[in-house]
C-alpha cells in the first residue's frame, strides 16, 4: 500500500507544477497583449480588462519590465486629481526588433519589425532568374544580416519566415511551392544556420491573420479570415485566439477551390479553379494581350488603371470582383466576423474595393476590409511569424544583460 501511494505521489506530483508554469505564461501574455493595445495604461485598468488580480498584473509587469518588453510611461496620472498617481505602463518598442523572411514567386523581401509591428527597413532581393532554394534563403540570410548590422541595435529577438504554398509550421519545411519548384525545403534550418538567431516559419495567410489580430483592423475579433491573392491564392482562418493549422499545417489551400463564372483552364485539368483565375500571372497575361502592359508586374497594371486606361480599370475592376466572389465562398463555410483581404487592387483603389464588396452582398459587406498593412503586407508577414511568438510567450525572451553581469 505505501508503496502504491509513493507512485501515486511521484507520477502527480509534476502536473500542477506544469500547470503552473502555462498559466504563468499564459496570464503574462494576456498582460503584454493588454498594454499593447491600450499603452500607456494604468495596472489597475490592466486588471479590470484582464480578469486578473491586481497583485499579478503588478507581478506580470515587473516581470515584463524586467525582460525590456514594457516601461513606465513619463507622466503619471492621478485618480480624480487625488491620491497616489497612477503611473502607467506602456510598451518599449525602442529595445528589440525581429527580422523577417517573406519569399514571393518574383523576389524576396527582407525586413526588421519593431514590438509594433512597424517596419524598421525592408529590402527585396531579386530571384536573378533562378528559385533555386538554397540560393534564395542563403540571399535571404545575407540581407537580412545587412539590415540588422545597419540597424543600430543589438537586440534581435529572432528571425520569422513566410512563405505561400504548404509550409509546414512544426517542421520548419516549406512542403510544396508549385510556383517556386519548392519541395520539401528545410528553410528554419537553413536561415538558422546562416543567420545565427532562433527562426519560425509558418505559411503567409496565418501569418497576415496575426498580424492583424495583433497590430491591424481586426484586433478584438473573435474570428477573422484572411485571403492572400497574389500569384500564390491561399487563406488563413483563426478564432479564439487560435489559427488553425490543420494536419502538417495544410490547412488554407484554397488553390483549387471552383470560382464561378472562371474560364482559365487549370495544371489540375479543371477550368476555373481559384488560384489560376485569381493569380497575378493571369492579371499580366491579360494585361499583355490586351496591349496595357509588357511583363509581368502587376504594379505596371495598377499604374496604367491610375493614368486612367480603361481595360488596366476594368481588369482590376473584374479581378476584384471575382476575388468578392471567393471571399463570399469562405464566408459561406466559415461565417467569420471579420474577413481580410490582400489584393493589389482593393488595397489601392476604391473602386476595386466596392466591387468586392458589391460581390459580397451588403448585409456582409461591412466585414470586409483591406490588409492593414499596405505596400509593407510582405515586410510585415514574415516578421509577424517571429512577433506571434514573442506576443504568444514573452517570458521566453532573455533578460538584457546590464553593467554588472
Amino acid at each position: 500500500m505505501p508503496r502504491t501511494a509513493a507512485l501515486e505521489v511521484r507520477t502527480t506530483s509534476p502536473v500542477p507544477r506544469v500547470a503552473d508554469s502555462d498559466r504563468r505564461r499564459t496570464s503574462a501574455s494576456v498582460v503584454l497583449r493588454s498594454v499593447l493595445e491600450h499603452g500607456p495604461v494604468a495596472r489597475s485598468t490592466i486588471a479590470r480588462l484582464t480578469g486578473l488580480s491586481p497583485a499579478a498584473v503588478t507581478e506580470h509587469c515587473a516581470r515584463l519590465t524586467g525582460l525590456g518588453l514594457i516601461r513606465e510611461s513619463a507622466v503619471p496620472r492621478r485618480s480624480n486629481g487625488a491620491g497616489r498617481p497612477h503611473v502607467p505602463v506602456d510598451l518599449d518598442d525602442s529595445r528589440y526588433l525581429v527580422g523577417g523572411v517573406h519569399v514571393a514567386v518574383p523576389y524576396t523581401t527582407v525586413a526588421l519589425l519593431d514590438l509594433r509591428g512597424r517596419v524598421l527597413a525592408r529590402r527585396e532581393l531579386k530571384h536573378r532568374g533562378s528559385t533555386e532554394p538554397y540560393e534564395v534563403l542563403a540571399r535571404a540570410a545575407d540581407g537580412l544580416a545587412e539590415l540588422l548590422a545597419a540597424s543600430g541595435r543589438d537586440r534581435p529577438l529572432g528571425v520569422g519566415f513566410a512563405a505561400g504554398g504548404w509550409v509546414d509550421r512544426d517542421s520548419g519545411t516549406v512542403v510544396e511551392h508549385p510556383l517556386l519548384g519548392w519541395r520539401d525545403v528545410p528553410a528554419r534550418d537553413v536561415v538558422e544556420a546562416r543567420i545565427g538567431l532562433p527562426v519560425r516559419v509558418d505559411g503567409h495567410a496565418r501569418a497576415l491573420v496575426n498580424a492583424e489580430r495583433l497590430f491591424g483592423r481586426a484586433r478584438g475579433s473573435r474570428s477573422v479570415l484572411h485571403l492572400f491573392v497574389g500569384n500564390v491564392v491561399d487563406a488563413a482562418f483563426a478564432t479564439h485566439d487560435e489559427v488553425h493549422h490543420g494536419p502538417r499545417s495544410q490547412a488554407g489551400a484554397v488553390a483549387h477551390l471552383p470560382l464561378a463564372g472562371g474560364t482559365e483552364p487549370c495544371a489540375c485539368g479543371r477550368v476555373g479553379c481559384l488560384q489560376v483565375e485569381l493569380s497575378e500571372r493571369t492579371l499580366c497575361r491579360r494585361a499583355r494581350e490586351a496591349g496595357v502592359v509588357d511583363g509581368v508586374n502587376p504594379m505596371r497594371v495598377l499604374a496604367a488603371a491610375k493614368d486612367g486606361n480603361p481595360v488596366a480599370v476594368r481588369l482590376l475592376r473584374e479581378r476584384a470582383r471575382m476575388t468578392g466572389r471567393a471571399a463570399g465562398l469562405l464566408l459561406d463555410v466559415l461565417n467569420p466576423e471579420r474577413v481580410v483581404v490582400t489584393e493589389i487592387g482593393v488595397i489601392h483603389r476604391e473602386d476595386c474595393l466596392t466591387a468586392l464588396r458589391t460581390e459580397v452582398g451588403a448585409e456582409r459587406a461591412g466585414s470586409v476590409v483591406p490588409t492593414s498593412f499596405g505596400d509593407s503586407v510582405l515586410a510585415v508577414a514574415g516578421g509577424a511569424v517571429a512577433l506571434d511568438v514573442l506576443y504568444r510567450d514573452p517570458l521566453t525572451v532573455p533578460r538584457p544583460r546590464t553593467a554588472s553581469n
